[in-house]
């Protein structure tokens, strides 16, 4: 094999390896089943208080890669946002994605007629891209309240 050959093998292998790389980084479905029970197990253990604070810091335990929690009361008001604090005391209920989704309200509904977890299916901002993806949210109901993680596919 040439010199350019060679570079050329060596160029297509670090691409190979870059994208498997950047795939492995996602975040499974198995980790957001087990980050939303983990999430819920700490709310019950420590309060509401405690906890939110928890899962909205920049460094939380429940930040694992493009995965992280969410909780929204059954009204829609977000409770605790591990990607974005601004979110954090606001009324989402109306809150649509780029097709048009009422997926607040969706996920609102679907956790008061859901007594076990449940999937959801919408589009959002990845915090790792900067894109929308189309996103699955797990989601378990807790007291009045909804706790979810998702992946982006």
């Amino acid at each position: 094999m040439n010199r350019y050959g060679v570079a050329g093998f060596a160029l297509a292998l670090a691409a190979t390896l870059g994208s498997q790389s950047a795939w492995a980084q996602n975040a499974t479905k198995e980790d957001a089943v087990a980050m939303v029970k983990k999430g819920v197990a700490y709310i019950k253990a420590n309060g509401k208080d405690k906890s939110y604070g928890e899962i909205t810091a920049k460094s939380s335990q429940f930040v694992k890669q493009d995965l992280y929690l969410v909780v929204y009361g059954l009204d829609g008001k977000c409770l605790a946002h591990g990607a974005n604090e601004k979110q954090v005391g606001r009324d989402l209920i109306d809150l649509k994605d780029i097709d048009g989704k009422a997926f607040i309200r969706e996920r609102v509904e679907l956790g008061k007629s859901s007594p076990k977890g449940f999937w959801q299916d919408y589009k959002f901002t990845n915090p790792t891209t900067k894109k929308i993806e189309p996103k699955q949210m797990y989601c378990e109901r807790l007291d009045e309240t909804i706790v979810c993680g998702g992946i982006y596919k």
